[in-house]
């Protein structure tokens, strides 16, 4: 089942979130996140959503090896719509998050009747998420430069016409969410304040990304 339809105003946002904290999943404001829910208490909370407004929290625990029910979380996530959703034969839901907006976690609810968690949020300094940024904020030509070096490194090719076609945020937000960073690196693209700036911080990573490759290659 598909629904492309998404939330439009920052008013229409609940107040309250259900959250997906998950390692290494970064979503970002107008791409698409792909998951597979196959936990118990997350197949409740797609259920949930589908009957609801299908808004889900997604969210990285802070500490990547914490491996407890419910580990510490980073204070910022995106909401994301479900846009695609299929239940398999296993009970397991394969559904896509459609990013909307990032929020603030003001505080989890305590006495929830839910076996996911669930917090209270705001969205006060991200209206900008839901509009797209003046076109020039980010220097294409230094992003494409270090993006065809990393590419060449790593023996990847891109679709140039279709990168080139995409308009800052979608860019910006697409290679900051395909890319191999790290769960610290990606929650600093995902807290970047504004699309220039979080595509200064992916030219940087990427730039440190090859670096450390290289100086790897030297010592084997």
């Amino acid at each position: 089942m598909s629904d492309l339809g998404t939330t439009t105003g920052i008013d229409e946002l609940p107040g309250i979130l259900p959250v997906f904290p998950l390692t290494g999943a970064l979503l970002l404001s107008t791409c698409q996140l792909p998951l597979n829910v196959f936990e118990p208490r997350y197949v409740d909370m797609v259920h949930d959503a589908m009957e609801g407004h299908r808004l889900i929290g997604m969210i990285q625990p802070r500490d990547p090896e914490d491996t407890s029910h419910e580990p510490s979380l980073y204070d910022i996530g995106c909401v994301g719509k479900i846009c695609e959703f299929s239940e398999m034969p296993n009970g397991m839901y394969q559904i896509t998050l459609e990013g909307i907006c990032r929020f603030r976690i003001v505080e989890e609810l305590a006495d929830r009747l839910t076996k996911y968690r669930q917090v209270m949020v705001s969205y006060d300094t991200y209206h900008m998420d839901m509009n797209s940024s003046p076109i020039g904020q980010v220097n294409r030509k230094d992003l494409q430069n270090v993006l065809r070096h990393f590419l060449e490194f790593e023996d990847e090719k891109a679709d140039w016409d279709m990168l080139n076609s995409l308009d800052d945020d979608n860019l910006i937000n697409s290679l900051s969410m395909i890319c191999p960073f790290s769960p610290v690196e990606k929650q600093a693209l995902l807290e970047a304040s504004d699309i220039a700036k979080r595509g200064e911080l992916l030219i940087s990573l990427l730039t440190m990304m090859m670096q450390q490759g290289n100086v790897n290659r030297t010592l084997q």
